[in-house]
């Protein structure tokens, strides 16, 4: 097998693994009650307020659909809209109490890792983390 082979099937399986068996998406999706873009916008608007325009960015959505997001949110009682005390154009949306509350809940669920995970040795899991952590950094 090449190590075009290897890498690909490695590929495969953490796919499989990751996306398949140990997505936790749709347990967050269903325990706050809103789509996953609702909740990638609360775990983004955690770090700090953001325009509109930058949460789009961010979101890799168009800004009709992020506006749409943002009035369910605010609906919620999740973000709070202002507008930009720099131009007058721009709203400012500002995570609340209760969004970064279910932001956290969000990443509880998210960041639970999957089943199979726990069956590792230390050993294995130990070389797994250095091997994750080294495709992160050169990310």
């Amino acid at each position: 097998m090449t190590e075009h082979d290897l890498a690909a099937r490695a590929w495969q399986n953490l796919r499989i693994l990751l996306h398949e068996r140990g997505d936790r998406r749709q347990e967050a999706t269903e325990s706050l009650g809103m789509s996953f873009v609702r909740i990638k916008a609360l775990r983004r608007l955690v770090a700090g307020p953001m325009t509109l325009r930058d949460l789009a960015e961010d979101l890799v959505t168009d800004r009709p659909y992020t506006t749409l997001v943002v009035d369910d949110l605010v609906e919620r009682g999740l973000v709070e809209r202002t507008p930009s005390r720099t131009d007058r154009r721009s709203k400012i949306v500002t995570v609340t109490p209760a969004g970064r509350a279910a932001a956290a809940k969000a990443e509880r669920i998210l960041g639970t890792p999957p089943p199979a995970l726990y069956a590792l040795s230390p050993e294995d899991i130990a070389a797994l983390d250095r091997i994750a952590a080294r495709l992160v950094a050169e990310g």
